[in-house]
């Protein structure tokens, strides 16, 4: 967020980690007076506010005596339960001293992954923000399963970002921001201020490393920053144990920004890209990738094989002859058909399955590319 351009800034995911939350297996009351009282400056400023939060296990297995206890998932679930009462008591409390409201949403990973969920999702957040309430945004923990969970808050906020296609993403944390190198480590690490591009070099420079509350690490929150460049939206990484941590931001601007992509892609397209879970790959020939990046669809005759079982509809990894990952696309047939009909012209689709399907196995409009 630029000290004097707020004003170009219209809708901000704040994304608050367990180790600010929670203080000695509690609610740390202190510190999240003084974020409210940035969260209401912002507000002053006519930005929207999405607030996306963890802690709710921790703060059930407290509740329930279980601090030491090494947790089966139906305990974790039922610590989650708990925990979220606390969570947002708290949360409402605080917001109604300063006369702001708030509402709660529990999203699971199929309320973002799932397109129709998704749109739903981003319907129900844009009418909160209508009526001026800030929505509190929490993984489904009582319910999710580990196969199908974020498995951290970082990801999820970058997925939220996405939808309600926000213009920054702020990530408070325990760090600075992204060093060089290990900070706790090495001495000589530098803290790097801005990322334009976030490619492998800075995936290296990644620690993950979490503490006792935490579940992600340095690198799910770059993971988080690539997401929401992608759709267009810039991510601040900064030290969120301090005191009005956001003004403190604001004034000295010690943190990492990841600069955002241009927007260009439709919402759909932004969606795709953003995508975590995919069900596949399609390997696909030297000519077929100068075909899409011309702005083609994939056809049969262009792949060279495939990955993996899915089905139509399953969005699938795209990748060129060399087997580096080039996009990701939605496909209109299973795995088991498109192996009868891989490197054949469309005209043949008809005699090798028995029914004439598309001629497209990703058309163009359902598939996105790397930037």
């Amino acid at each position: 967020m630029k000290k004097n351009s707020t004003n170009k800034i219209k809708r901000v995911v704040i994304k608050i980690g367990s180790s600010l939350l929670i203080l000695k297996n509690k609610f740390n009351s202190k510190w999240f007076a003084t974020f409210v009282e940035d969260i209401v400056f912002l507000k002053k400023k006519k930005i929207e506010i999405l607030i996306v939060v963890s802690g709710s296990v921790a703060l059930g297995k407290s509740y329930l005596n279980l601090e030491k206890k090494k947790l089966r998932i139906h305990e974790k679930q039922a610590c989650a339960a708990c925990g979220q009462v606390i969570l947002m008591n708290n949360f409402k409390k605080s917001f109604e001293k300063k006369k702001s409201k708030v509402a709660q949403i529990l999203l699971t990973f199929s309320d973002t992954e799932d397109r129709k969920k998704s749109l739903n999702s981003r319907e129900t957040i844009f009418e909160l923000l209508k009526f001026g309430i800030i929505p509190i945004i929490n993984e489904n923990d009582s319910v999710a399963v580990d196969e199908l969970k974020f498995g951290d808050n970082d990801r999820l906020a970058a997925r939220v970002s996405q939808i309600i296609e926000a213009d920054q993403l702020i990530l408070l944390s325990d760090v600075d921001g992204l060093f060089t190198k290990n900070p706790k480590e090495n001495k000589k690490a530098e803290l790097i201020l801005e990322v334009n591009d976030i490619n492998d070099e800075i995936f290296k420079m990644a620690s993950s490393e979490t503490n006792l509350y935490g579940t992600g690490g340095m690198n799910t929150k770059l993971q988080a920053a690539q997401i929401a460049s992608k759709s267009g939206c810039e991510t601040i990484l900064v030290r969120g144990n301090k005191k009005n941590p956001i003004r403190s931001y604001l004034r000295d601007k010690k943190g990492t920004k990841f600069l955002a992509k241009k927007k260009g892609r439709n919402s759909f397209k932004n969606w795709l890209a953003g995508s975590i879970k995919v069900n596949g790959e399609i390997i696909i020939d030297e000519g077929a990738e100068k075909a899409i990046y011309g702005g083609a669809s994939i056809l049969p005759s262009g792949i060279q094989k495939i990955s993996g079982k899915f089905v139509k509809g399953d969005i699938v990894s795209i990748k060129n002859y060399f087997g580096k990952r080039i996009g990701k696309g939605v496909t209109y047939y299973d795995s088991d058909e498109l192996n009868l009909i891989i490197g054949k012209k469309s005209s043949e689709i008809k005699r090798l399955l028995g029914y004439k399907g598309r001629n497209e196995i990703v058309h163009r409009d359902y598939l996105t590319l790397n930037e």
